[in-house]
């Protein structure tokens, strides 16, 4: 996901539920891509403190833990799983958790979610409160000017939602969008790919993609930006939505990159995450993936 430095996705990764943007009302992907960091209620993150908090053994993972298939959060346990710090039986899993896992194991160290909003992610790791964000989260310029990201783990591009029964069903063009009210998720490249849609009317933007999606489906929204990275996932669990199939060269010409954000001034971290990175092949990426969009929550 891409936006300004201070508002930051996940989850984005969609990067994507949207990626796969998991179904409306559900938890979901993310693309993407913080103000204060902020913590809630089970519906919206804890930093409360767990068994890993304080221990130099833990690696503090920062995500919204509701961007599936990048993150979400479940009450099983499995072999695929961290603890949610703060929440009891509360597990995160995705995408984002296998690269994390994967980033953990090489540091030798035990990761633990922390469940943040996605505008608190950045703030997060500034004041020390998370280690890492693997959220979905692109290294835009922007924000570069506040924390360094490493290379990325994730490449995703861009399409659009609308309900299979919308006049917009059979579009092939963006320009078929003219008029459209397209909607996306807040501070995020899937609310600035928008504007490439001539006279679009470009709605405020969604808190999430689980919002989004739910915009599209109840007709808030004439379609929705998302990962195409994700569309079998989301058309699953969205059965009343379809995707755009785009002619050639008359869709979104975006992509974005994920990329893991940490602090300003840990240069051996960032070397030591590089290489981490580095170790995971593109077939075990690939099956990370696929696994993830297949366990991810209807």
């Amino acid at each position: 996901m891409s936006s300004n430095a201070d508002m930051p996705t996940r989850r984005e990764f969609a990067k994507l539920s949207a990626l796969t943007l998991a179904g409306a009302g559900s938890a979901m992907i993310v693309a993407g891509c913080g103000s204060t960091a902020s913590s809630s209620s089970d519906d919206s993150g804890s930093t409360g403190g767990s068994s890993d908090s304080g221990s130099s053994s833990s690696l503090r993972i920062g995500m919204e833990a509701a961007y599936a298939p990048y993150n979400w959060q479940t009450d099983t346990e499995s072999e695929y799983t961290i603890p949610i710090e703060g929440l009891d039986g509360a597990y995160a899993d995705g995408y984002d958790v296998q690269i994390a896992k994967s980033v953990a194991k090489t540091l030798g160290r035990e990761p633990v979610a922390v469940k943040l909003a996605w505008d608190g992610l950045i703030d997060a790791v500034k004041n020390g409160t998370i280690d890492l964000i693997i959220a979905g989260m692109t290294a835009t310029p922007e924000r570069e000017e506040s924390i360094d990201f490493t290379d990325a783990y994730f490449v995703e591009t861009y399409g659009l939602l609308v309900r299979k029964d919308s006049s917009y069903a059979d579009a092939t063009s963006l320009s078929d969008f003219s008029g459209a009210a397209v909607i996306g998720q807040k501070d995020t490249i899937y609310d600035e790919i928008i504007d490439d849609i001539p006279d679009v009317n470009h709605l405020t933007p969604a808190a999430s993609v689980p919002a989004v999606i739910s915009a599209v489906d109840n007709g808030t929204a004439d379609a929705g930006t998302y990962s195409q990275q994700t569309t079998d996932a989301v058309l699953r669990s969205n059965t009343d939505l379809t995707n755009v199939n785009f002619a050639d060269g008359e869709g979104f010409t975006e992509e974005s990159e994920c990329n893991i954000g940490l602090a300003k001034g840990q240069d051996d971290l960032l070397n030591q995450l590089n290489d981490a990175l580095s170790q995971i092949s593109d077939d075990e990426r690939d099956e990370m993936w696929q696994g993830a969009c297949d366990r991810q929550p209807a």
